[in-house]
């Protein structure tokens, strides 16, 4: 079985996602490969924070601050029933540019540490609130992970993996996917979509019901 996630590193919902559909992988004791796609949310943000994500949230969503304070403090109270500690409120709002393009090279060139980088990019962004556009933290990142640190420095400052990224963008667009997280899950000729964050229970009902062929419908909503 083979799991494609589209991710962008600005999105809890993607953090959480993930982490519930690893779960369900291991509750299942599937033998999975793990394959990430990028799908940008914030195109226009910069290396440096202009401004708050409670402010980009309010902006976005045509909400007041209160609004949008109440609905990131939903999402923050949502990832803690999953363990994730995250800080959403106070996370400064940065590109994921460069983040996302580390990974897409790490997916090509050592797709098994792929799950594990983005992972701790994620853990970075939303529960330290580090800076993922500054190529400090993300060469510090890609080392931990097991990435030689000259071969990090060299996609982030060359801005390699661009035309990757815009592309898995394009693809998924152009399948109706429009927001993150998604997965689209393949054994065989068969393909399973599952758009959004479901709970580990419901993506443990959804990939054993397609492990055993019981779905029919192959977008899981």
């Amino acid at each position: 079985m083979r799991i494609v996630y589209l991710i962008d590193f600005n999105c809890p919902s993607s953090y959480i996602g993930l982490e519930r559909i690893k779960r369900a992988v291991e509750n299942l004791n599937l033998d999975v490969e793990w394959e990430m796609r990028a799908f940008e949310l914030e195109d226009e943000a910069k290396k440096k924070p202009t401004m708050s994500t409670t402010e980009r949230y309010a902006e976005k969503y045509e909400l007041s601050m209160d609004e949008a304070e109440k609905r990131i403090a939903e999402i923050e109270n949502i990832a803690l029933e999953d363990g994730l500690k995250i800080n959403f409120a106070d996370m400064p709002l940065t590109s994921s540019k460069d983040a996302l393009r580390l990974a897409k090279y790490t997916q090509n060139m050592q797709p098994e540490v792929t799950l594990k980088l983005a992972e701790e990019i994620f853990h970075a962004r939303f529960v330290e609130n580090e800076n993922i556009a500054d190529e400090n933290v993300l060469t510090q990142i890609a080392v931990s992970c097991g990435i030689e640190e000259d071969a990090a420095k060299k996609i982030i400052e060359n801005n390699y993996y661009n035309i990757e990224c815009f592309l898995d963008m394009e693809e998924a667009l152009s399948n109706g996917i429009t927001a993150t997280p998604c997965f689209i899950v393949f054994k065989n000729d068969e393909k399973l979509i599952i758009p959004g964050t479901f709970s580990a229970e419901e993506f443990e009902i959804a990939l054993k019901d397609f492990e055993s062929g019981e779905i029919e419908d192959k977008t899981f909503i």
